[in-house]
């Protein structure tokens, strides 16, 4: 076993230049990780919960029926095309905004355990936020170790949008196919990878990263290598498009416009690439005209979001996450629609916290409490925030 904190050179799993031997590897299974996540994910709906009994609302509604949610369990109990809303401004909103592999496995759970949609939806997303956070600990333990690797895990689950892995959203069974995607490319396994991110872009519109970082991987790796390739590699970089792009053209053939048809429906939902332009009307309408507290703190979410992604280039982090995490910061950063949305869409871009987790070591080493206090302050104000977020604020999510 090596004894670098380095990724490992002159393998298929690394596609960037390797770090310098900072850290000391200390292998370790995913266990500890995993409780130390589920114990935080749960005190997280404990919170929620509760939450929700001192303001008197029903106490799990929340989890599994919140915004979104309705809609996806609506897609799996009747299928496309049977619930279009009406907004203010005219717009029409159709169903097929939401991609099928979520609602699919919700129908199927509810078909082979008889649960209700939202039991089925919020028993799915809980499983797939222990799937991706294992996901995470093996990409994490590959590259830098197991310190790091269990850091790693836990500031994912300490973030303040965290408690949307923990209700009937897409956000952790993305993840959990984006985490093991990625995990599959540094291990040179292509064709795994490649139908991984295909799976990954059926389930969420932002999908298309990890099929973007999973090509871009593979040419880099067939340019290095001149060519000489498995034919696996190939194989994968052209599986891995293949769901997002499916479903993209299914809508297309349904609203007869083949291309265009899909984009026309999100922009329905006031979801477009812009450029930054709803970006900088929003920041510049805060500034001016001031917000409600959970707008500062998404607003906060979304720039931490990318100076950690420059503090992730600068870390030469492999050139796959690099690519994922880059394409989900650009999404939100030039994207439209509401700006309370964005720090969920950046929830799967765990690869940001590579940075802060590796440091967090480095302070563990020079004094355990130091780091202690730093994840129980950010756990506090995680399960503070995530109950706020669902039963005070009401801003959809």
């Amino acid at each position: 076993m090596s004894t670098s904190s380095a990724p490992r050179p002159g393998s298929a799993a690394q596609l960037g230049p390797a770090h310098p031997p900072v850290l000391r590897r200390t292998p370790s299974g995913p266990a500890r990780a995993l409780a130390l996540f589920t114990a935080v994910r749960l005190a997280g709906v404990a919170a929620v919960v509760a939450a929700n009994h001192f303001t008197g609302r029903p106490l799990v509604r929340d989890l599994a029926h919140a915004w979104d949610a309705r809609w996806y369990q609506h897609i799996a109990a009747h299928g496309y095309g049977h619930l279009i809303e009406i907004t203010r401004q005219g717009a029409v909103q159709t169903d097929w905004a939401f991609f099928p592999l979520y609602p699919g496995l919700v129908r199927a759970l509810t078909t082979v355990l008889l649960l209700t949609p939202g039991q089925a939806a919020f028993l799915i997303a809980a499983t797939a936020a222990v799937v991706a956070a294992w996901g995470i600990h093996r990409i994490g333990d590959h590259l830098y170790g197991g310190a790091v690797a269990t850091a790693l895990v836990v500031l994912w689950a300490v973030l303040p949008q965290s408690v949307e892995l923990t209700i009937g959203y897409t956000e952790s069974l993305f993840s959990a196919l984006a985490a093991w995607s990625l995990y599959c490319v540094l291990k040179g396994r292509w064709l795994w990878a490649g139908s991984l991110a295909a799976l990954a872009g059926l389930s969420r519109p932002s999908g298309f990263a990890v099929a973007a970082a999973v090509v871009v991987a593979g040419g880099y790796e067939a340019v290095r290598r001149r060519g000489r390739v498995p034919v696996g590699l190939w194989a994968g970089c052209l599986l891995a498009p293949l769901g997002w792009l499916g479903y993209v053209l299914w809508v297309g053939q349904r609203t007869g416009d083949l291309l265009g048809g899909y984009f026309e429906v999100q922009r329905a939902w006031s979801s477009r690439f812009d450029f930054g332009a709803g970006s900088l009307r929003f920041l510049k309408g805060l500034l001016l005209h001031g917000g409600a507290f959970v707008y500062t703190v998404d607003l906060a979410v979304v720039a931490a979001g990318v100076l950690l992604f420059c503090l992730l280039c600068l870390d030469r982090a492999p050139l796959v996450l690099v690519v994922f995490a880059g394409v989900l910061v650009l999404v939100v950063v030039g994207g439209s629609g509401d700006f309370s949305s964005k720090p969920r869409f950046l929830l799967p871009a765990f690869p940001l916290l590579i940075p802060p987790a590796r440091a967090l070591v480095r302070s563990r080493s020079a004094g355990p409490a130091r780091a202690v206090l730093v994840v129980g302050a950010l756990t506090a104000v995680s399960l503070l925030f995530g109950a706020y977020l669902m039963t005070v604020a009401r801003s959809p999510l």
